[in-house]
Order: structure tokens, then sequence, then C-alpha cells
């Protein structure tokens, strides 16, 4: 049976090349064996559309041959690209007209040299990197306008000149030939040149401009037929026309071309200009199937006038009509190939279906053999997926039971962090009733309340969410008044709104809305909105709950508003995603709110949105269904029950809500300036508070609430410490500590790191930062303590280091690579300035890019001196080896080592070193003898 089913396969493996074969076939003959791109530099005029009709009737003959067609509108930069397109397309060969030479050559030299055939047309380019060039001569065609013109004006008379574009080539080489042609009759002048890119209008214009000239004219020589005819609208409207020749270029057939203006004795004669679209794509056939071929091709050109103009005219007439009956003829045996084609694919059809048909009649039989067999298989697959459903039943069942024992232990778990939690706000709330308890333990208390609470509401969401999640919570509505029920709550917030002259207020033009909802959940949705409105808010702000009635949706709108801090449209779009936080709430909730409302609110079989601009606040719209037919039976009850505000929430979401800065404003004994300073960089207000508190008794304390700040705060005050929390706004911890190691004004200070991401690998991305020390919260506040002294006094040996009398250079570490800089920088300046007596800290400053602060601070931290005194120990070390090693006098001595007096270099001397210049030279030589 395998072996049959292998034939099989194989047969109609086969019959699907067959098929695959014929449609190849098929799409073979249709695509094309050469491609050719033709870039014109501007397809407009009437003498580059024949040009294109030339190609386009030549390719008719070749059909294997496709032409991709580009109009680069007269722009040379928009050529340039669109040749470069067709590069990329990996045209065949390249027909170019440029629009001007030098820009467009090394384009041109680029094609070439890629291995692409170029064959240049009517222009020239600057260079000979192209495979043909096909076009007329311009040099000579220039040549006979000017011989034609000097004989009709008798070899004398002045002459306007209209040029095509310029830096164009047939611009430039007609030019040449009709001065060259002018050489010999000195009584013919060329009075003006005037450019009209190639252009009707633009002809007219540049003549209008000068037709003072025309009165001088005997003769106008444009170097087009369209400029010609924009000439002739000129010399119309001043009464010129027939009294002045005008000769023009081109001599094409049709309607306001050369021709036609030539035999209406509008132009008196025009130059045949042979546009070369047969001759360029002949030549390009030659070279695409490696045939000889011209590199330069010459197209003929002839004076037509008055005297041929009609013979001219008759065999454009000609060919025109031979060029319709070739369209005809080629149409027609397109039709015909169109029902070859389909014969060909119906005969294709029909042996196919009838292979096919022996094909299937054969597996049709094969199948009626082999059915018998299958069915008995299937038999035993039966059985083998009631056997496996039977298992999933019981896996089900056992998972469904595990996911109740998880349950029940995730709620059992809550509900135990619920029990310490409360036995720890009890005697917390008798000791904060103490009215003779010190300020200073009633801040810490307080500070211990606020967070108890919010732990509370975290875990009271955390459960409600898995009851939500197992679909445990299940709406108990009641009918209530809402006004009524929204009011008592908003009464609730009314103390806080006046502590901070917040505008707190409901507004509904009803004086009564019955609704069911379930009390329970809507307040605890109710008090979150509203904790949030209080938290975002500014003190003299406003919130406003409106309440309305929908009648065409027949439900009802509440809406809590306010004008605080707002949302972006990023933190809009993930609003209510569960634990979802931007960086202003990061310290200011869970991310749990506004999901567990939005679920609560999804029970009710409502609805709740929001609208926000940053800054300009926000806009909570909660809408639920009136009546109550939206409701499970289930889900309503009906006896009377006293439907009150759950006043334990309260507490919970407005504890937090109270003024944080206690700890901040508590008055600290006036001290004298501290020896060392500190900085705290910590977006949680609370936690930075405490920190300053602890801290400010033993340090000058600096603060800030986000990276960008604290940046600020160390380059402004060079601080002997700083700590800084990892996760914060703007910037963060581990790119603030790399960007002050790498800055040479704070590159000595230490960095203490605090962050609740405790792991190994985030320690260790942490200290690759080039952090000191890397402390995960929460933490111990003496452990940290003595962290900040253990790295002071690190930097205090470091620092006796770096002031001892040796070289500063020989004494650092090299791992302190900035540090060492700046004390190599700074030893070289002062050593350069030792004799310079007006030498000061402001031309250090100037010399090495820092602030006067900034270098007083950076020095005593390396130093552990003043530069003053820096400078004058440096002065006095080069005035003791001047002693050992000059025989100079000690007032030379003073002078080269910056001192003004020698009295005063005595003195300071003799009170460093115990002795005056002189008894320390004579002691140093009795030593040596």
């Amino acid at each position: 049976m395998t072996g049959n089913k292998k034939r099989l396969h194989l047969l109609i493996l086969l019959l699907s090349l067959f098929a695959g074969f014929l449609s190849a076939c098929k799409g073979n003959q249709d695509k094309p064996r050469f491609t050719i791109g033709f870039s014109q530099c501007i397809g407009s005029d009437q003498w580059r559309v024949t040009m294109l009709e030339e190609m386009r009737r030549e390719l008719s003959f070749h059909s294997d041959i496709e032409l991709i067609y580009e109009d680069a509108g007269g722009n040379s930069n928009k050529q340039i690209e669109q040749v470069k397109s067709l590069l990329e397309k990996d045209i065949d060969l390249l027909i170019i007209s440029p629009n001007e030479s030098e820009p467009l050559t090394p384009i041109v030299e680029q094609a070439f040299s890629q291995g692409t055939p170029v064959v240049v047309i009517d222009r020239k380019v600057s260079s000979n990197f192209y495979t043909a060039y096909v076009g007329a001569d311009n040099f000579e065609i220039g040549r006979m306008a000017g011989e034609y013109l000097a004989h009709r004006l008798g070899e004398k008379g002045n002459i306007i000149e209209v040029t095509g574009l310029t830096g164009s080539s047939p611009a430039i080489e007609r030019n040449e030939g009709f001065k060259n042609a002018l050489k010999r009759y000195p009584s013919i002048k060329i009075i003006k040149q005037l450019s009209g890119s190639w252009l009707n209008n633009k002809a007219q214009e540049e003549v209008s401009l000068n037709k003072h000239l025309l009165f001088q004219a005997d003769a106008i020589f444009a170097h087009n037929d369209q400029m010609a005819l924009g000439t002739c609208a000129v010399l119309r409207n001043n009464d010129l026309e027939g009294k002045i020749k005008l000769v023009g270029v081109d001599a094409l057939p049709g309607k306001n071309n050369g021709l036609e203006l030539v035999s209406k004795k509008v132009l008196d004669a025009s130059m045949l200009y042979p546009t070369g679209g047969k001759e360029a794509i002949r030549t390009a056939i030659n070279i695409l199937n490696k045939l000889p071929f011209d590199k330069n091709t010459a197209l003929k050109s002839v004076v037509i006038d008055s005297s041929n103009v009609e013979l001219m005219i008759l065999q454009a007439d000609k060919m025109t009509s031979q060029q319709k009956d070739i369209e005809r003829q080629q149409n027609m045996l397109s039709e015909q190939k169109i029902v070859y084609n389909n014969q060909q694919v119906i005969l294709n059809i029909l042996v196919v279906s009838l292979v096919l048909a022996i094909v299937f009649a054969g597996i049709a039989f094969y199948s009626l053999n082999e059915n018998w067999k299958n069915n008995k298989h299937l038999e035993n697959k039966n059985h083998e997926i009631l056997e496996k459903q039977n298992q999933l039943i019981e896996m089900s069942e056992k998972a469904k039971s595990a996911t109740e024992a998880k349950f029940n232990f995730f709620t059992n778990i809550s509900h135990e962090f619920r029990t310490p939690l409360t036995l720890i706000l009890i005697p917390l709330e008798e000791l904060l009733a103490d009215s003779k308890l010190p300020q200073k333990t009633r801040s810490h208390l307080q500070l211990i309340n606020r967070n108890v609470m919010r732990l509370l509401r975290m875990v009271n969401q955390l459960i409600d969410f898995r009851k939500i999640d197992y679909e445990k919570m299940r709406v108990r509505a009641t009918e209530n008044d809402l006004l009524a029920f929204t009011k008592e709550i908003i009464d609730l917030f009314k103390d806080i709104a006046y502590k901070r002259n917040i505008d707190l207020r409901m507004v509904s033009r009803e004086s009564r809305i019955s609704a069911w909802f379930d009390t329970n959940m809507l307040d605890k949705v109710l008090f979150n909105l509203l904790s949030n409105a209080f938290k975002f808010s500014h003190d003299s702000g406003k919130i406003i709950v409106t309440i309305e009635k929908n009648e065409e949706t027949n439900s009802v709108e509440l809406k809590v508003e306010d004008n605080g801090a707002g949302m972006d449209e990023h933190t809009l779009t993930h609003a209510f995603d569960l634990f979802y936080q931007d960086d202003l709430k990061r310290s200011k909730g869970s991310g749990l709110g506004l999901s567990l409302s939005k679920e609560m609110i999804l029970l009710h079989k409502g609805s709740i949105k929001v609208s926000s601009q940053k800054e300009k606040g926000a806009r909570f719209i909660i809408q639920l269904p009136l009546g109550d037919r939206h409701l499970h039976e289930d889900e309503k009850v009906h006896t009377a029950e006293e439907s009150t505000v759950d006043y334990d929430n309260i507490k919970i979401y407005t504890t937090e809500l109270e003024d944080t800065t206690e700890i901040a404003d508590t008055p600290i004994p006036q001290q004298s300036l501290k020896e060392r300073s500190i900085l705290i960089i910590e977006d949680n207000e609370e936690l930075l508070n405490f920190l300053k508190q602890k801290f400010s008794t033993q340090y000058e304390t600096f603060t800030a609430n986000n990276g960008n700040s604290g940046l600020h705060q160390a380059f402004e005050n060079v601080p002997d410490v700083i700590i800084s929390d990892v996760v914060l706004p703007a910037q963060s911890g581990t790119e603030i500590t790399q960007a002050l190691k790498n800055d040479i004004r704070t590159s000595h200070i230490p960095i203490i790191l605090l962050t609740a991401q405790g792991s190994q690998e985030q320690q260790i991305k942490g200290l690759k930062t080039m952090a000191d020390a890397y402390i995960t919260k929460p933490f111990n506040l003496q452990y940290l303590d003595e962290t900040i002294k253990n790295l002071l006094h690190n930097r205090d040996l470091l620092r006796s280091r770096f002031s001892s009398e040796f070289p500063v250079e020989s004494k650092l570490p090299a791992s302190k690579k900035l540090d060492k800089k700046f004390l190599n920088e700074f030893a070289s300046i002062v050593e350069s300035n030792i004799a310079n007596e007006n030498f000061s800290v402001d031309d250090i400053c100037k010399s090495i890019g820092m602030s006067r602060i900034q270098l007083y601070r950076k020095a005593k931290a390396l130093l552990d001196c003043t530069i003053t005194d820096y400078i004058l120990n440096r002065r006095l070390q080069k005035a003791k080896y001047l002693l050992l090693n000059e025989e100079i006098s000690i007032s030379e001595i003073t002078y080269q080592v910056g001192i003004a007096s020698p009295t005063y270099f005595s003195t300071v001397f003799k009170a460093r070193y115990n002795c005056s210049p002189t008894e320390y030279r004579r002691k140093k030589k009795e030593n040596r003898q």
C-alpha cells in the first residue's frame, strides 16, 4: 500500500510540473528580452514629443524590447535622481538627453563605468565616457543659419540671437556655429543675445523686455521654432511682423510647428533639426545584439524656406499616413496573437483535463479499494480519542481544583496581611492622639501612618482584583439616589479641599437620580477618582463633579474633572492598564486604582472614559445604565438595605493626601556652615524629605526630585557626596552617574545609588557605570551613614597623597584618569606661570574652563588646600631648587619665583622652613662638604 501511495504522489507531482511548465512557457513568451531606460531632459515641447514618437515607432518592430521613459522637466538634479533609479532597476541600456552638460556628466560616467551601455542623444556631456552619440551637428546648424541670414541681408545688418538653455550643448554649439559663419561678414553684427531657455513664453518675455532693440534689428535667429513663434508675437504687437527676417530651428511637421510656420510665412526659414529618435533606437538595438555600430551618428540638416517647404510638408504627410497604416497592421497582428494564445491555452487545458480525468479515475478506483481498510483504522483512532478525552476531562477537574486552591490561598494570605497592618494602625492612632507628642516624633509617626494606609489600600485592591479574575466578585445592586450617595462621598473630602484652597463642587440640574448600583463598589470607584484628582491638582485649583441624565441612551453620566497636571497622549492610552505608571505617577500610586475602577464599572454594564491634556487637567466620565433591565436577577437586591458609604475607605484614600512636607518643614536649630556637603536625588517626596532631615545635621544638604535638576545641582554646588535613586524622571541614576564621572568638574565626587532593583545583575550594571556604592531598598539608615563616612575617609586618604610636595604626576593612581588629567593640567598651568607675580586664580579658571567656585571645590577635594596656598607652596619649592643649584642672588630668585618683594620672600620662606633663604643655602652646602 505504501508503494502505491508513492506512485500516486509521483504521478500528481509530474502533472503539476507539466502544468507549471506550460504556464512558464506562456509567461516567457510575454517577457521582454531587453529593457531600455530613456531619460529625457524635458518632454513638454513638440520636438521632443516627436523624438519619443519616433522611438516608439521604431520599437514597434521589436516586441521583445521594453522602454522605460522618464521626464526630468528641465531640472538637472531631478534627471540625476531619475537616472539613478533606472540603474537600480537593472536596465540593459540607457538613452539620455542631458538637460545640462556639466551636471549630468558624472552620472553618465557612473553608468558607463558600471557596464551599462549609454547612448547620448541630441545634447552632449563633457566627457567621452559613453557608448554612442546620436544627434545633429548643432555647430553646422548654427553655421547654416548664419550663412542663410548673411545672404538674405545682403551681407550687412543687425541681428538679435535668442539662445536655448544656458549650459546645454545645443545652445552652446549653435551659438558658436552662428558666430563662426558671421566672421566672414564684418558688416553684420549681433547686437544682443537673449536666453529663451527653449520655451515660447520665456522667449516672448525676454524679447518684450528688450523690444527697443527690435527697431535696430534687421533679423532674428531663434535656436528653435517655438522661441521664434514667441518672438513673432512680440513683433506682431509692435507692428514689425514681416519687417524683420525671422529664422528658427527644428522644422517639425504639424500645427504651429516649423513647416507650417514657414509655409504661412510667419518664419522666413527653419533649419531642419532631426530628432534622431529612430537612429538612437537602431543604435541601441545593435549594441544590445553585439552588432557593429557607429560611436558618433551625425544627422543631416537642411535649410527649409519658401522654396522647398511644400515638398517637405508632402513628405511629412506621407510618412504620417504610412505610420498609421503600420500601426493598424500591428493592432491586427496583436489581435491575432491574442486569439492564438487563447486557443493555445484552451488546448493546454483540454490536454491537462484529459490527463487529470484519467488520473482521478485511477484514484477513485484506488480509493474504493482502500476505503474499507481505512474504516477499521478510524475505529481504532476513535477509541484512542475517547480515552484522551476522558483524560482531558480528568485533568480539567484537577486544574479547576488547583485554581480554586490558588485563589483561596491568595485570598487568605491577603487577609493575613490586613491583620498585622491593623495591629500597626491601632496603636499608631493612639500614639498620634497624644497631644504631648514631640513634633519630630509625630512627623515620623504620620509618615508611618501614611505608608501603612497605602499598603492597606493596595492589599484591598489586590483582593478585589483576584475576585474579579476568578469571577468571585458579584454585583449586589440596590436602587439608590445617586446624587445623595455622591454628595456624601464628596463631603468627606471637604476638609482636605479647605486646607488646600481647592474649589470642590457637585453640579447637577436634577434634584434626585434613582439608579441601580452596588454601593460598596461605586464608593471605591469614586474614592479613587477623587483621590487621584486631589493628588494631581495644584493648591487653589478646582475639582468639579457633574451628574447628568442622558435621555438618548437612557443612562446617567458622572464626570470628575480637575485642572491639575493632566496626562500626555501616551499616558492617556494606557490610563486603565494594570500597574501602568508614567513618570509623574511613579511615586504617587501603584497603578491599580484606575484599572480596578474600570473593572467594577464594567460589572455594572457601564463604561468609564478619560480625556486629558498635559497641564490642563483630566476628565473621567462614568456612564451607568438607568433602570434594572441590564442586571441579572442574582445581581439585584430587592430587600431594604441601608446604602451608606464605607467610612473606612476615607482613611485609606485620604491619609496620603495630607501634607507630606512636615518633615521638611520641621525647624532645624541654627548651625554654622557645614564643612561637608551632600546632594540627594530622589523622586519620592517623603523619602527625600526624610533623608534631608537626617543628614542636614552633619552636612550641608542639597536636594533634587528628578534627573535634570540633580545634574544641575551637582555642577552648580559640586558636593562632596551624591546619593541618587536609580529610577528617576527625565534621567536615570545610572545616566547621571555616567555624566558626572565623565566630566572633569565632578569626576572626583563619590556617588551612591539607591534602588529597589536588588538582583545581582542589576547591582553589577550599576557599578559598571562607575558608581562607588549600590544600596538596595529598604536600606538601613546607619549602613547608609557609614557608607558615606567611609567614602569620604577614602577620599581624604587619596587627597593626602595628591597634596604632597612631590610632583603630582608621580603620585596619582592610573584608574582616576579624569582626576589625573585635571591635576596634571592644573600643575602645568601653575608651573608655567611661576615667575608671574600677577598670576591669579582667575587665570587658572580661564585656562581650565571652570567657574571659580567649581575650581575651588575641586582643588579642595583633591589637594586639601586652597589654590593660593598651593601656588605659594610651588613657588617655595622652586626657590629651594634655585638656592641649591643656581649661583644667583636672593633678589633674583625672588623675582624668578614670582614674589614681588625679597623681604616678603624671606618672611614666608622662614615661616615655612624655620630658616632664612641665606641660612638654608649655607646649611645645605655645609652638609654636602
